[in-house]
């Protein structure tokens, strides 16, 4: 498969959110701001990348019989210096991310893309399968914390120098920035995104 469609797959045909539905548990809780949301997207993809290279680099070496151990480890020790990282040089949104950061660890996005791509295929394949599924877990992250944010708050990039007020003094909708808002969205999102592609599909299925 060509490099160029694993990326497209991993951001579009395969996104991780809106199609595989994985790793919901941070999606749902992250993306009250689009701060917290593009910040855990970056995490998710640095752990992605570099996690799928590890595991291809080391899938002769790697036992059959120890291969998701020896996945965690991998994962936790990438988690691990993101960790470090937004601590030392972001504290704030260390502290926002909170146990959903290490949570990473688990997330089902990162191990089975070590699972059923790196430990399968050769190193680059592997790094850009990594990146197309993180890219495509950022996007889909940062839209639904945009709608989130916008309707719930009445702000854009909210706790930044470039944070706008959309709606002035007007009272927001309150239900966007709780459990309940983060379902209905994303419901939306994915209704959206299946539409597109089934109208994608059925028209490339009469030009063919």
């Amino acid at each position: 498969m060509k490099l160029s469609n694993i990326l497209k797959n991993g951001i579009f045909k395969d996104n991780p959110v809106l199609v595989q539905l994985v790793g919901l548990c941070s999606v749902l809780a992250v993306t009250t701001t689009i701060v917290n949301a593009f910040s855990m997207g970056m995490a998710v993809t640095f752990v992605l990348v570099c996690a799928n290279l590890v595991v291809s680099l080391l899938r002769n070496v790697i036992p059959e019989k120890i291969r998701i151990p020896s996945f965690i480890v991998v994962i936790a020790t990438f988690v691990t210096i993101v960790e470090m990282f937004m601590e030392a040089f972001a504290p704030a949104i260390y502290d926002s991310l909170g146990i959903f950061l290490p949570l990473i660890v688990v997330n089902c996005i990162i191990l089975a893309r070590a699972e059923s791509f790196a430990y399968k295929n050769k190193i680059l394949p592997s790094v850009v399968d990594g990146l197309g599924n993180g890219l495509g877990y950022t996007l889909s992250v940062v839209i639904l914390a945009a709608i989130r944010e916008l309707f719930g708050a009445g702000t854009l990039l909210a706790d930044t120098a470039l944070q706008i007020n959309v709606f002035g003094n007007a009272e927001p909708a309150a239900i966007f920035v709780e459990p309940a808002g983060a379902f209905i969205v994303l419901g939306i999102m994915i209704a959206v995104f299946n539409s597109i592609s089934k109208k994608r599909s059925e028209k490339k299925a009469v030009t063919n």
